[in-house]
């Protein structure tokens, strides 16, 4: 009998502690929170992993995962990307373009919308926390396409910069990657765009300047909106609304065709304030503007999900139900020809709300084939051989 009796002590014990850890683990104390200065609330795994990690309380909670200190945030880290070439191909019929060059893989401005992310788990890391931590730079660039412009198979057409991640994030100021580039395509006379956040672009007006004056460049800065607070939760290390309207005006005075992008439209979120972004870099003299409506495509969509739920819990369902509706249900259409405008009459609205805004204040939309490709020379790669003639 006393044997049954520590028996059945022991496994009421059992129990006991079972049922303990379970209650633990659904009411995690931790939940997941923002980290000050990054835009991904997690570091989810990427869909190439064999296995997939998850944090759950298991009794050990130290002080600082109770009371909300946590550790200190991650900083960013800078590797080198091993590329063999720069110029990067492309034949989708939803862009106006068919190369670009992406100086970096990776984005430190942490737009928790970037449909960039998802290419960081070919490298193994999350397209989370890691997208905007851990950067790949190519120091050799600037070589490598200076190689690729020499080739005799080599036609010219307009190379598209931030296209994937932005050129002018932040570690450009110290790496100049993009800056380099533009200095051989500028020596070989070759047309390009460039798509960024940043003020930073007007770093290299000394650049841009000369470019502009032989239809050789066209800029687009990015507007998502006019909210600064907005800003600073979905895209915490990308410059200011104001700087960016800012950096419009300065463009323009000197000489540079600049336009706006209002991407990503986010339903009841941001796509109220179409006609406003509009209207204010007008005055600022942009003489173009686009938009792209919210895409969440692979890792993007639970990435989104989460910093939605984190940041505005009280709008979050509602933002998800419109997203919906102007995907044929889903949250992503990859299809060419809805991907950037989505379907449905919430997606009508707003083109038609933009098409009559940029009708009003005179807007056009200029292509990339207005650029001049006719002055292009290609470099010369250095040779033991002397030259004929």
């Amino acid at each position: 009998m006393s044997c049954f009796v520590l028996y059945l002590f022991l496994f009421c014990l059992y129990r006991s502690s079972m049922n303990i850890g379970y209650q633990t683990t659904q009411a995690d104390p931790r939940p997941d929170r923002p980290t000050k200065g990054r835009g991904s609330v997690t570091n989810r795994t990427g869909r190439f992993e064999r296995h997939e990690t998850a944090r759950i309380d298991d009794g050990w909670l130290l002080a600082e995962d109770v009371d909300g200190t946590g550790a200190p945030p991650p900083k960013t880290k800078l590797g080198v990307d091993g590329a063999r070439k720069v110029i990067t191909r492309n034949d989708s019929p939803d862009v106006p373009f068919d190369r670009s060059i992406n100086p970096y893989r990776g984005c430190e401005h942490g737009c928790v919308y970037c449909f960039a992310r998802p290419t960081h788990a070919y490298l193994g890391l999350s397209p989370g926390l890691d997208f905007e931590t851990k950067l790949f730079w190519k120091p050799n660039a600037a070589e490598l396409l200076v190689r690729e412009l020499a080739k005799p198979s080599y036609r010219c057409a307009p190379i598209a910069f931030g296209t994937n991640t932005d050129p002018y994030q932040p570690v450009e100021r110290q790496t100049e990657a993009t800056r380099g580039l533009l200095r051989v395509l500028n020596e070989a006379r070759h047309p390009y765009t460039i798509v960024t956040k940043n003020a930073l672009v007007c770093r290299d007006l000394d650049l841009l300047v000369p470019a502009a004056r032989e239809n050789r460049v066209r800029v687009m800065l990015s507007v998502t909106t006019l909210d600064r607070h907005l800003a600073n939760k979905m895209e915490p290390r990308a410059s200011t609304p104001e700087k960016r309207i800012a950096a419009i005006r300065r463009l323009t005075e000197a000489g540079v065709p600049t336009g706006v992008l209002v991407a990503p439209v986010i339903p009841a979120l941001n796509d109220h304030e179409i006609e406003t972004i509009l209207e204010r870099v007008v005055e600022a003299g942009a003489v173009s503007a686009g938009y792209v409506m919210l895409r969440l495509p692979l890792e993007i969509k639970d990435l989104f999900q989460e910093w939605l739920h984190a940041h505005y819990p009280d709008r979050a369902e509602r933002v998800l139900s419109l997203i919906r509706q102007s995907r044929d249900g889903a949250l992503n259409q990859a299809q060419f020809g809805k991907r950037m405008r989505g379907t449905g009459p919430f997606a009508d609205l707003i083109a038609n709300r933009f098409r009559l805004a940029r009708r009003r204040l005179g807007l056009d939309t200029r292509r990339q084939s207005d650029l001049d490709c006719s002055a292009f020379i290609a470099p010369r790669l250095p040779s033991p051989q002397m030259d004929l003639f």
